[in-house]
């Protein structure tokens, strides 16, 4: 349609002398939360690296999709920008809740309704992939110690992480708190940012402290760098246009601190919070009808180190088993 439409004649809007034409005063702050929130629609670019245990030949299959996806996700978003413009200047773009209708409604007449359709389809089709993925980071974090360990149990036929995903809904219903959906943007934007961040100097970090560890997907320092340079403009100018927005996402963040202390850090636990802690464990595999996913075979005694026996230690500690090694004689 966008092509139709230009070659119909309809691209004022495309013209350079009107497309960069200012209709309000440039500002730096406003600039980094244009990107911040448009950054949001290429969100999915690192949802596959949380499921690389499921996927088939990882370290072919993961570099693979992302140089595939992320250059045709952006061809397709241009594109469809582009062709907005030829129908809606842009005072229309922003005035509109959903900018795929108005352009609809505005070229297809009788059949604007294919439109909604398929934005309620790709809506519907980028809540599953997030669903999908973003469960499985609470199973990792429970699998680590970090969260209660129901939430590394899966289904005994599906296989699944139910615990992990009724998890990740609740979480999602207590976002959806605010009405406002261009603010929740910008807070879970600025939060996802600020880990980003820190996981992307991470790599940078191990690849200096750590040069000769297994490295089986391996690029160019060159680009995790000018995603830092990037990172830090988009984060610092969002913090000074918008500080209480910001403000509020590192607050919730925060709220995870004493959650850590409580659970993590404190090691020594009262015997009756050790008993609620099984009893809800226990309640929830019943409801869910989940276990502890079956270690390979192939995994020796001699090859489980501590910090796999770290992660296979529920993050209760009942009192019965130490009492029992209590009662053994000393050497």
């Amino acid at each position: 349609m966008g092509v139709v439409q230009i070659c119909k004649g309809e691209y004022f809007w495309l013209e350079p002398k009107n497309a960069f034409e200012n209709f309000q005063e440039p500002d730096i702050g406003l600039i980094a939360l244009a990107f911040l929130q448009g950054s949001f629609a290429y969100g999915g670019w690192n949802f596959l690296n949380y499921v690389t245990e499921e996927l088939v030949d990882p370290y072919k299959n993961l570099p693979r999709a992302i140089f595939i996806s992320i250059p045709l996700v952006t061809f397709v978003y241009v594109f469809a920008n582009v062709a907005y413009v030829t129908a809606m200047s842009p005072q229309e773009l922003l005035a509109s809740n959903a900018v795929a209708v108005t352009f609809g409604e505005k070229l297809l007449g009788v059949m604007a309704w294919i439109m909604p359709i398929s934005v309620a389809l790709s809506t519907f089709g980028g809540v599953n992939g997030s669903l999908f993925t973003s469960s499985r980071l609470f199973f990792a974090g429970a699998r680590e110690g970090h969260l209660p360990s129901v939430l590394a149990m899966i289904h005994v036929k599906r296989c699944t992480p139910i615990p992990a995903l009724l998890f990740t809904c609740i979480s999602t219903l207590l976002m959806l708190v605010t009405s406002d959906m261009y603010t929740l943007i910008n807070y879970v934007g600025f939060i996802n940012y600020l880990f980003y961040g820190v996981t992307i100097a991470g790599q940078i970090v191990l690849r200096w402290k750590k040069p000769d560890i297994p490295r089986p997907i391996k690029i160019n320092l060159l680009f995790p760098i000018i995603y830092l340079l990037f990172w830090a403009f988009l984060l610092i100018f969002s913090l000074w246009s918008e500080p209480v927005v910001c403000g509020i996402g590192l607050a919730i963040m925060l709220t995870g601190v004493p959650v850590y202390f409580l659970g993590v850090y404190w090691q020594h636990k009262p015997k009756c919070f050790n008993n609620f802690i099984e009893s809800l464990t226990l309640v929830s595999q019943k409801m869910c009808v989940v276990v502890y996913p079956k270690m390979e075979a192939g995994l020796g005694k001699e090859e489980i180190n501590g910090d796999t026996e770290e992660q296979r230690r529920p993050i209760y500690q009942p009192t019965a088993s130490k009492d029992k090694d209590s009662e053994q004689p000393q050497p």
